[in-house]
């Protein structure tokens, strides 16, 4: 744990506090704007492939490339020279939001709850695979030299990453005896019908939590290990302010909590990739963190 704490605080000693400060600023305002005026609830509603791809995108570029905007004019590095840097720049956040926006969908079942149950099994491991396979092109032509975007183990201490996990456990109990955790977690309300959670076997919904878990090794491949190992060669450490603002936006109709803490959420795990260049540490907290709010959400609505 002491390595981590050391991590950051060199972090914070190094950063441009003039960029920091900006791109925090940045952040709460895309928070506010989207939490005022409803943006994400809006395109959710929107039954449009393409309005759903382009309106993330363009949200997500915005969160992307202006704090590399700020980090070019606060600290005159040359970023927006570079061919390789502005093409995965302008490519990145359309990636994302095309995972965001695909919606493969297949007719299992002549019932719709059976059949919504079933392609949410299959739905987060498909765009897991699809996700990847796009920056395995990506890495193959730019970054071959490296390993695929921090999928190494070696060296790895656990115990901080352990550490940090029974850390969140009471905060995730606090949480869950909140309205708005409650509505949102166990995320398999939201799939199926809420009467029919009781009537799943319990190897159904370890099979869903399961594929729900897949999804986080897609958010940690392309955040953490694309945006930032993919992106040091060119930014060094002022790869991590644009991956968090990038990340806290793909939160954006969650709990606002929840948003805003993956800000700071993704600064400290980015600052742990960019030291030991390997996902799995940071993997671990997030997935972990994740499984304990569905619990956290399973034990909040049978007690509350």
């Amino acid at each position: 744990m002491k390595a981590i704490i050391g991590y950051i605080k060199w972090w914070f000693y190094e950063t441009d506090k003039r960029v920091l400060a900006t791109v925090s600023f940045l952040t709460g305002m895309l928070i506010w704007l989207n939490y005022q005026f409803g943006a994400d609830t809006y395109i959710s509603t929107q039954d449009s492939f393409i309005f759903g791809f382009f309106s993330r995108g363009i949200i997500f570029l915005f969160a992307f490339g202006l704090p590399y905007l700020a980090c070019s004019l606060f600290t005159g590095k040359k970023y927006f020279t570079r061919p390789g840097f502005l093409l995965l720049l302008a490519a990145a956040p359309f990636i994302f939001s095309l995972k965001v926006a695909a919606n493969p969908n297949f007719k299992l079942s002549a019932n719709w709850t059976r059949s919504n149950f079933w392609n949410h099994i299959f739905y987060w491991p498909v765009l897991c695979v699809m996700t990847a396979t796009i920056l395995f092109i990506i890495w193959k032509i730019f970054d071959r030299d490296q390993p695929f975007y921090g999928i190494r183990t070696k060296g790895i201490n656990w115990k901080p990453y352990i550490t940090m996990l029974l850390i969140m456990v009471p905060l995730v109990a606090a949480a869950s005896t909140q309205p708005d955790f409650q509505a949102m977690y166990p995320k398999l309300k939201l799939v199926t019908d809420v009467s029919t959670i009781d009537k799943l076997s319990w190897w159904q919904k370890l099979l869903f939590e399961l594929s729900y878990g897949s999804d986080f090794i897609t958010i940690e491949l392309f955040f953490r290990g694309f945006l930032i190992l993919a992106f040091i060669k060119w930014a060094g450490k002022d790869a991590i302010l644009p991956m968090a603002c990038f990340y806290c936006t793909i939160h954006f109709g969650k709990p606002l909590g929840e948003c805003i803490s993956s800000y700071f959420g993704g600064i400290i795990l980015g600052i742990i990739v960019y030291h030991t260049r390997s996902i799995f540490g940071g993997l671990m907290v997030h997935l972990g963190i994740a499984w304990l709010m569905e619990l956290g959400g399973y034990i909040g609505n049978s007690i509350w």
